[in-house]
């Protein structure tokens, strides 16, 4: 920030003096309303101005916009101004866990496994690497005069804190669990990361989505209206939220596909004026989700407007400021119901003016409209990002993440390298487990496979997949069945990419690829991919073929077509006819596929004949430790899609039990005797009952990221002792939740289930072992002002080791209130017989309640905390985490009683 700056009112007097110079200008001169000719070059700049306040700049440029400029600017790609100096900018970015789809980037592991870390402090630090690699994507592509393109920009959309209530939810993995304060706290440590401390001069600007009660299902998400109540409104749904603008002061907010009490959230009076604005103190910018705003008036969505100029009336008129263009209408800005909604009087043109403003606001703090060389953030190199500094915090991260689920006689870690490793499963080798969705492109990713022999290098490993995550196993071909001439002198295939869509559009690029961890990879943006060659199989028999890709495809060897999903949308994830190929001959192979976005996630699996299971048996028969990779990918749990299989529906789930081929295969192998470790990798609750009671350790990966599967073999070897907890409750079976549509929160997460559960939220063991001293009140007496207290930890154990300390409190005798409530947690290494008094500091509203009419007070009443390494509950056998508890008395002068909190 330049130091010779004006004050802030002195800038808000200067600028407003300079709006109305502008907009007097513009009215001497009639055509500058319609042409946006400059009527005074001298004061149309002021927003180029440093010097002035980010608003007034803002303020000073819609003043000399035209009307139609103004309806496009409001739309998620925005073009240049050129007579008025404005770069094109287009606001769509994505950000879950590192920066997503713009090539290569670090990829953190994905926002649910963020949340395991109960780590605030290293979710800050992997958020700052985060922000700063986004600003090496601009810096690397930005135009001359600041414009960026799709996926290149800095305003990211991320991070997501809706409440994960319902494991069925595919999308669950993008968020941080189901807990509405740690939500809110790795929330925060996010934005804080992303967006950096000067609120003046943002690195980024981060959005919280999806604003505010929306969690599936992902089939009818344009359709879905639902009716929380006034409790669960306040008590679960919007608390992060909250956090999030309250606290951190986030610079943007998603509104959501769905409605919400009959109205569309992204025209909701009540939520984004009265209580984002009005009540919180908002004052960044709304968007819609991509679609959202045209859901308000489609007749297949939620219709609620009569007409598309009624649509956009009532969204602006609600407070949202930008639409992202329907995503199933060419991405249409509804830049013409925008002009007609003004014209016909149904859109103040004021009220469509504070949207820019706001808009402009927040491009003028990232620094865009600055000079080009004083813009901020402009020393970070263009290639700073996916750097072995930024690798080795994601490591960290995965590390933290990890949860050890069970350890059945200290099986983990491993007292010494078994001779022979078998590593089977469909996750064993998979990027896709390591990277879930919305993610970027490390560029030298490491499976579990590959963990495992990097770590157990005097091991023999062996690997075999066994099943697919829903159906038969299903490996990429490898790279070397593959020929670039019939002859096979060169391995690989020629890649061609087409101009557009078209199979017979130009081709604009050729290529020679080798490398399996690059054939497929490349960013396919709105065009089609052919990749020719030759094939050749070591085993004759019947084959089948498919790309692993969300559009169309086509593939042909020896000159047939055999399998065809070309413009299909979300083709079906079965293979097309099987192909017979003999042993070491040559089949000419085309295979073509469109890809409608930048994704880079193209790849060719093929179904080989022969028993995958029995080869994957066999091997563990063989070994002396087997470990079986097993759980879901992005694949079959994700956002809006098609698979088919038992247990899945439109991205979501039925049943949360472990894949019926994958659990035979967990049984098959062991039942051969070998001693075997399980590893989960996926996005949400996995309820192995059977597993729990045959396998002696279990680990939960989440999605770990890159670096992931040195992060799993670590853990094997003892390299760190594990202090990942699970963000989410892993009940026993679906059959034990409410129905997924119900979003009453009676019956659902640990704050309302009273039932028995798997493995219960804050759940993780350790290497080592800890123990809890009493409580000490340190203040204040009046716990009116809150409460400051501290417990001394101990470890134990033989072993460093991380504990995650855990505050929970109940208020008992209070109707509604939820059986117990995270409202603290603190992250403490400690060196074997180290104690550590660890402090907590509960403000008033730790101990409120909500009423059946959503109020939220304080009432009398012993409140009891709890603190420890998980929740105050017995786990089967398990017992209690160690722990400490201490009542807390809310009666007399202590509190008000019965009052409001803010």
């Amino acid at each position: 920030m330049q130091e010779n700056r004006l004050g802030g009112e002195a800038c808000r007097k200067l600028g407003a003096l300079l709006v109305a110079a502008v907009l007097a200008a513009g009215a001497v001169s009639g055509c500058a309303r319609e042409t946006g000719a400059p009527a005074s070059e001298s004061q149309a700049r002021a927003w180029m101005d440093p010097s002035l306040a980010p608003r007034a700049r803002a303020e000073a440029l819609v003043a000399r916009m035209t009307l139609r400029e103004k309806a496009e600017q409001v739309g998620h790609t925005a073009p240049a101004i050129p007579h008025l100096g404005v770069p094109a900018y287009n606001w769509w970015n994505e950000g879950l866990h590192g920066v997503a789809r713009a090539g290569h980037a670090t990829v953190f592991p994905q926002a649910i496994g963020l949340a395991a870390s109960f780590d605030t402090e290293l979710m800050l630090e992997s958020a700052q690497i985060i922000g700063r690699e986004f600003r090496a994507k601009y810096n690397e592509t930005a135009g001359e005069d600041g414009s960026s393109d799709w996926y290149r920009g800095l305003t990211v959309w991320s991070p997501n804190i809706n409440i994960f209530r319902d494991p069925r939810w595919g999308r669950g993995q993008e968020t941080y669990g189901e807990d509405p304060y740690l939500t809110g706290r790795m929330a925060l440590a996010f934005i804080r990361g992303l967006q950096g401390d000067d609120p003046e001069a943002f690195q980024t600007i981060a959005t919280a989505k999806h604003y505010a009660v929306h969690s599936g299902p992902e089939s009818n998400r344009h359709r879905e209206d639902v009716y929380p109540s006034p409790f669960d409104l306040e008590d679960t749904y919007l608390p992060a939220f909250r956090t999030a603008v309250v606290e951190g002061g986030v610079g943007s907010i998603m509104c959501a596909y769905n409605a919400v009490d009959g109205i569309p959230a992204c025209g909701h009076d009540r939520l984004m004026n009265r209580i984002l604005r009005d009540e919180w103190g908002f004052d960044g910018y709304v968007v819609s989700d991509c679609g959202g705003a045209a859901n308000i008036f489609r007749e297949d969505a939620l219709a609620y407007s009569p007409t598309p100029e009624a649509g956009v009336a009532l969204a602006f008129n609600s407070g949202m400021d930008l639409v992202c263009g329907d995503y199933r209408n060419n991405m249409s800005t509804e830049v013409e119901p925008i002009m007609r909604a003004v014209e016909s009087g149904l859109l103040d043109e004021a009220v469509l003016d504070e949207a820019l403003v706001r808009l402009f606001t927040a491009r003028i703090r990232l620094g865009l409209f600055d000079p080009e060389g004083s813009r901020a953030f402009a020393d970070i190199p263009a290639t700073a990002y996916d750097t072995p500094e930024h690798r080795d915090v994601a490591l960290r991260m995965a590390e933290a993440s990890l949860v050890l689920l069970r350890n059945e006689g200290d099986f983990l870690p491993l007292a010494e390298a078994p001779s022979r490793i078998a590593v089977i499963g469909p996750n064993a080798d998979s990027y896709d487990a390591l990277v879930g969705n919305y993610n970027g492109i490390p560029t030298n990713y490491v499976t579990v496979l590959d963990g495992i022999r990097q770590r157990f290098a005097d091991s023999e490993v062996v690997y075999a997949m066994g099943s697919g995550l829903v159906g038969p196993a299903e490996p990429d071909v490898p790279a070397s069945r593959f020929c670039r001439d019939a002859a096979c002198r060169e391995t690989g295939l020629w890649r061609e990419t087409l101009a557009g869509p078209a199979l017979d559009d130009p081709v604009t690029a050729r290529e020679a690829v080798s490398d399996t961890r690059v054939l497929w990879s490349g960013e396919i943006r709105n065009h089609t991919v052919r990749w020719t060659g030759f094939l050749r199989v070591g085993t004759s028999g019947a084959y089948r073929l498919r790309r692993v890709t969300g559009d169309g495809y086509r593939i042909s060897v020896d000159g047939q077509v055999v399998t065809d999903a070309w413009l299909v949308d979300h083709p079906p994830s079965i293979a097309g006819n099987p192909v017979t190929l003999e042993a070491d001959r040559t089949y000419p192979i085309r295979i073509e596929a469109l890809q409608d976005g930048p994704r880079g996630d193209q790849r060719l699996v093929w179904t080989p004949p022969g028993d995958a299971q029995a080869e994957a048996v066999d091997l563990a028969a063989g070994a002396d430790l087997a470990i079986v990779v097993a759980g879901l990918s992005w694949r079959v749990e994700g956002e809006e899609m098609r698979v088919d299989a038992e247990g899945f529906s439109g991205g979501d789930r039925t049943s949360i039990a472990l894949p019926a081929p994958q659990q035979r295969l967990l049984e098959a192998v062991h039942a051969t005797g070998t001693p075997t470790v399980l590893v989960l990798m996926s996005g949400s609750a996995l309820a192995v009952n059977w597993a729990d009671d045959n396998i002696p350790a279990i680990i939960q990966a989440g999605y770990p990221g890159g670096e992931g599967g040195l992060a799993v073999a670590g853990l094997l070897a003892g390299d760190f002792s594990p202090s990942g907890r699970l963000p989410y409750t892993v009940n026993r079976t679906a059959g034990d939740l409410p129905p997924f549509t119900d979003y009453a929160m009676a019956g659902r997460t640990y704050r309302y289930f009273d039932g028995e559960v798997l493995y219960p939220f804050g759940h993780g063991l350790s290497y080592t072992r800890f123990s809890y001293g009493d409580p000490v009140v340190m203040g204040p007496a009046d716990t009116s002002a809150g409460l400051i207290l501290d417990v001394p930890v101990t470890n134990t154990g033989a072993h460093a080791g991380r504990e995650i300390v855990q505050l929970y409190l109940a208020r008992p005798g209070i109707e509604g209130a939820p059986l117990r409530t995270l409202q603290g947690f603190r992250s403490v290494m400690l060196a074997p017989g180290e104690t550590r008094p660890v402090r907590f500091q509960l403000d008033p509203r730790a101990f409120s309640t909500v009423t059946a009419t959503g109020e939220r007070r304080v009432e009398p009443g012993p409140a009891i905390l709890w603190i420890g390494g998980g929740q105050p509950i017995a786990v089967g056998e398990r017992g209690l985490p160690a722990g400490a508890a201490l009542e807390v008395g809310l009666e007399g002068q202590a509190v008000t009683l019965s009052t409001p909190v803010p």
